[in-house]
């Protein structure tokens, strides 16, 4: 059967609400938000106060982990001050799930790459997550989505280098390209494995650049906003964002399908798809 994804051109805080009652899991326990903080310098993340009717309606704790490369969310001490700078510690709870070790272990039995994925330990004070991703280009991976939340996004520091080196941390700006998006692939499904059915996927096509939040430098949006996407699927949901970049007549939709393109971004899904934890197969439900 195919995969349910509920799409809205309309993007608003308030139909990001409604997209993920539409979506019909009413997240148990205790939600652990997932989103991208934002480096410092970066103009086109999500801002706190867009996710705010979302991050409270299911009175959650947002989540983040630090990065694996210099920058300002790279220390735990470095990361709270970006969500104090950002404002996500003014309107939120928040943990950084690898603010302290060790780290959390998942294994990964059929991983293409990697057999275990490192996650920030808080990560299993949890019973369910959203995962509230940007849609936008990305330098190394060629887009960002709900995958790329999935894996890097939940991977610790140590985490993160793990996939960029496909097992081999201290490769991990040299690995070769499919083997990384393999290692997202890998990445990902542990994390899906963890909470059994209890993540909703929410990603917001909108300031659209081939450059991803994690940039202190980045271009701007090249393409107009297309709109809100919501699904039980993140493979599903990660195909539709791409079939609509693709559909598009905007001008700079061609900048961005380069970026995709030129970092074989597609093999993320396409590795994703034949571990079997969601399907590129989906309907789009237009609300």
């Amino acid at each position: 059967m195919k995969a349910k994804v509920y799409f809205s051109r309309q993007i608003t805080p308030e139909k990001v609400v409604e997209l993920y009652r539409a979506v019909g899991l009413e997240l148990p326990g205790k939600v652990a938000v997932k989103v991208h903080s934002g480096e410092p310098g970066n103009q086109n993340f999500l801002t706190p106060e867009f996710w705010q009717p979302m991050v409270e309606t299911v009175h959650g704790t947002v989540v983040e982990c630090n990065t694996a490369y210099p920058g300002e969310r790279n220390t735990t001490d470095a990361h709270r001050r970006t969500m104090i700078k950002h404002g996500w510690s003014k309107l939120f709870d928040v943990d950084i799930l690898d603010a302290e070790g060790p780290d959390l272990e998942l294994p990964i039995p059929n991983g293409k790459r990697i057999r275990k994925n490192l996650v920030g330990k808080d990560i299993k004070n949890y019973d369910s997550m959203l995962v509230l991703s940007h849609f936008k280009g990305h330098p190394m991976g060629g887009f960002g989505g709900a995958l790329k939340q999935l894996s890097i996004g939940c991977a610790s520091s140590a985490g993160k280098a793990n996939i960029h080196g496909a097992g081999k941390p201290e490769e991990m700006w040299s690995t070769e390209q499919d083997l990384f998006l393999e290692s997202m692939a890998d990445a990902a499904e542990s994390v899906v494995k963890l909470f059994d059915g209890k993540i909703v996927y929410i990603n917001v096509m909108k300031n659209m650049s081939v450059d991803c939040d994690c940039c202190a430098v980045a271009e701007d949006p090249c393409m107009k906003d297309i709109g809100i996407l919501a699904s039980l699927d993140p493979i599903a949901i990660d195909q539709a964002c791409l079939d609509l970049v693709y559909a598009s007549d905007d001008p700079g939709r061609d900048h961005l399908v380069e970026r995709i393109e030129s970092r074989n971004g597609i093999h993320t899904v396409e590795a994703a798809a034949e571990l079997g934890f969601g399907s590129r197969e989906y309907e789009l439900i237009e609300l």
